[in-house]
């Protein structure tokens, strides 16, 4: 079975996603206690895509969130660095006239400068190598004044909070895993991403330092979730 560690190894992440990506909706759903739909939900109302909108969906995964973001009739891009997700995405959603599924690593996008309204990435950000060349990659493909949004776990602000996520992920979350994933040792590495992860704060600061404005955030379910926005600044006229 495939495993990566907070190294974060481009090779062994896609591996390890390539392994889980059949069943890696199921054990997502069941992990996130069925929050995961209205952490979607918040997701695409923040992207806010219009029709005629092309999106960047980072980190897509099986393109659940990418149909999503087609429902107001934007094109999306569906962008992930596991070969075997682009594959059960592409399979399940090869119907939709408005996605386009490319392998792409975050830290390298195949695509020209000022090319996407918005770029969106949930849950992934924290898997990358190098999350702050990542984010100066979303800068670089976005048109003046686009928007970027992140869903990413994060940290409660209350401590009650904090000590009952702790619990929920050391005695719930492995039994959880060991019933619906096809690889559970993949889901240590989901626990010690997340517990390395910095706060709500310290991501808001990265944006900035990318060259983002209007630099926000809003917890999703106490914090164990957090939604961060930015946005490109538009050219300024000559």
């Amino acid at each position: 079975m495939n495993r990566a560690d907070l190294s974060k190894q481009p090779a062994q992440v896609a591996a390890m996603f390539d392994e889980v990506s059949t069943h890696y909706d199921r054990t997502n759903g069941l992990l996130a206690l069925g929050n995961d739909a209205l952490w979607r939900i918040a997701t695409t109302r923040a992207v806010n895509p219009k029709a005629g909108e092309r999106i960047l969906d980072i980190a897509a995964g099986t393109g659940t969130s990418s149909v999503a973001l087609t429902k107001t009739g934007a094109y999306v891009v569906a962008a992930d660095f596991s070969a075997g997700m682009i594959d059960v995405a592409r399979a399940r959603h090869q119907d939709n006239p408005l996605i386009e599924f490319v392998q792409a690593d975050a830290t390298a996008l195949p695509f020209d400068d000022d090319s996407f309204d918005a770029v969106t990435i949930s849950f992934g950000l924290r898997n990358v190598v190098e999350p702050k060349n990542a984010l100066a990659e979303f800068f670089r493909v976005l048109k003046p004044g686009g928007r970027v949004v992140i869903s990413e776990f994060s940290r409660p602000p209350l401590a009650i909070m904090r000590a009952g996520y702790s619990v929920y992920r050391n005695i719930v979350m492995p039994v959880i895993v060991r019933l619906s994933s096809s690889n559970s040792e993949a889901y240590d590495y989901l626990d010690e991403s997340i517990a390395a992860w910095p706060a709500q704060r310290e991501l808001s600061g990265w944006l900035r330092d990318a060259g983002f404005t209007a630099v926000a955030y809003r917890n999703l379910t106490f914090g164990v979730v957090a939604l961060h926005r930015g946005l490109k600044p538009a050219s300024r006229s000559r």
